[in-house]
């Protein structure tokens, strides 16, 4: 019989790894998804939105620039700064607070609508990090998110990163939140109804080697496996990683350009 899955020390070392280098690097290429999502979601001026495995803020400043009154939740502090940081610059009006969406600290039905962007489908326990976006959204509200498909460019990063690091046992992986079939058994009677729609993100960077370069710098998670490896291996993971990349560039030789699938999600609550 497995063991059962320790998530709290599963989910130290996850703040660990996504404290690592700055998210807010590779976060910021990303915001396009988060206006997106703030529009499958429909949001409305004065709504209450909680920002859920927030990162640097993409979707809590979608939600904010449509007038929406943002809560903006992570449980990495210094990924809020960064958002902090941007909130400012643009004069938006948002509240920002250490918050683990697997134990929101908010009572039932406190917001109109729940969004995450690439955040929340890194939370270790699928059903637990579901069933509290559910109970914080009143009845007939949105929880929306946008999620890493398997097969998308992430997907396959993070598969071939396993090979080098390998996953904890018992843990279901992140991609499956960009499965449908996933999506409603974790909503289940939770959801009145469960809208996803695939999309693609651009990736576009100089070359492969450019791209690798940064995300072993500033992407936890890809740092972490880096920093696991003794030269050799790390090179080797280097080398798989921008052939990954190179297999999927529609750029040709002179720069890198790669679509990256995420479905796109909106659930409204029963």
């Amino acid at each position: 019989m497995n063991a059962p899955v320790d998530f709290a020390a599963l989910k130290t070392r996850q703040q660990a790894a996504w404290g690592t280098g700055d998210y807010a690097v590779i976060g910021i290429t990303l915001q396009i998804v988060g206006e997106s999502l703030a529009e499958a979601c429909d949001l409305k001026t004065d709504e209450r939105v909680l920002d859920v495995a927030a990162g640097n803020g993409n979707a809590t400043l979608a939600a904010a620039r449509r007038g929406c009154r943002v809560t903006s939740t992570d449980y990495v502090g210094s990924l809020l700064e960064r958002g902090a940081e941007r909130a400012r610059a643009e004069r938006l009006e948002v509240a920002f607070q250490t918050a683990d969406v697997e134990a929101l600290p908010f009572d039932d039905a406190s917001f109109d609508a729940v969004v995450s962007t690439f955040g929340v489908m890194f939370a270790p326990d699928h059903a637990t990090a579901a069933a509290e976006m559910s109970r914080v959204v009143r009845a007939g509200g949105r929880i929306g998110l946008a999620n890493w498909t398997p097969d998308s460019l992430i997907g396959r990063m993070f598969k071939v990163l396993g090979r080098y690091v390998p996953p904890p046992a018992g843990v279901q992986p992140p991609a499956l939140w960009g499965t449908e079939a996933h999506l409603r058994a974790l909503f289940g009677g939770a959801a009145a109804a469960v809208q996803a729609t695939p999309r693609h993100f651009t990736f576009r960077y100089r070359s492969a080697a450019h791209f690798v370069d940064v995300f072993r710098q500033w992407y936890g998670p890809v740092n972490k496996a880096f920093a696991a490896q003794p030269p050799e291996k790390a090179q080797a993971l280097a080398a798989e990683l921008a052939d990954l990349l190179e297999g999927l560039n529609r750029a040709g030789p002179g720069s890198l350009v790669v679509p990256s699938e995420y479905l796109e999600v909106v659930v409204t609550r029963a």
